[in-house]
């Protein structure tokens, strides 16, 4: 009996044990729950950069043909634009140049387009324009040669699923480059015929010697270069 006895005392113990270890052990609200780990950001830069230079190849069509619609689409409302005159415009200011056609060129060409990709919803676009026989119409009456080559530099942003040109600068090279580099889709037709990805690069300014009364917006292209500076 007393061996019995001990076996069942040995047999509750063991099952005890058994049942504590697989209790769930209690939560500790001392501590903050980890959060989960961040999934990685997809972006595809390939896209992203066809569509930007897709918009910047298209400007040389946009002027020529005074194709206001598209400067209202693509430019935000909020944008802001820097001429090479260092005078600042906006969106408005580019749609009134397009809307009374205040630039005209024999040729407008986009060169050394390279494309920045900051994040899914944000790029950056620079490059070269080079204007031959360029003319900007102030809103006077007077005529101003923009001919000469320009740098620029846009920022563009994706809003509701479409890009958006927010921000632009463009400057006169003071010794035009020589050797021409043409740009990766950009070919800009004699009258401002775009490539097949169309676009007249804002560094369309007016040229290093000429400073028009008003410079015309950079957004435009066509303002751009309508900035040239003293």
């Amino acid at each position: 009996m007393k061996r019995r006895g001990c076996w069942v005392v040995l047999s509750l113990a063991f099952s005890l044990v058994v049942m504590s270890g697989c209790q769930k052990a209690a939560d500790d609200t001392n501590r903050a729950a980890a959060p989960p780990c961040p999934t990685p950001e997809t972006v595809d830069t390939a896209a992203i950069e066809t569509e930007l230079l897709r918009i910047e190849n298209d400007w040389p069509r946009v002027v020529k043909e005074k194709d206001v619609e598209a400067v209202k689409k693509v430019e935000a409302d909020d944008g802001v634009f820097v001429y090479p005159d260092g005078t600042v415009g906006d969106k408005n200011t580019d749609i009134q140049d397009m809307e009374r056609g205040a630039l005209t060129a024999d040729s407008w060409e986009l060169m050394d387009l390279k494309v920045t990709v900051l994040n899914k919803d944000a790029g950056t676009v620079s490059g070269r324009s080079v204007v031959k026989n360029g003319k900007y119409k102030t809103p006077d009456g007077k005529t101003i040669d923009i001919s000469g080559q320009y740098r620029f530099i846009d920022t563009f942003a994706r809003r509701n699923g479409e890009w958006k040109l927010v921000a632009g600068a463009a400057t006169p090279i003071r010794q035009p480059v020589t050797t021409a580099s043409p740009s990766p889709a950009s070919k800009a037709s004699p009258a401002g015929a775009a490539s097949p990805a169309a676009g007249a690069s804002p560094a369309i300014t007016a040229s290093p010697a000429t400073r028009p009364v008003r410079a015309p917006s950079p957004r435009v292209r066509v303002s751009p270069v309508v900035r040239p500076t003293p």
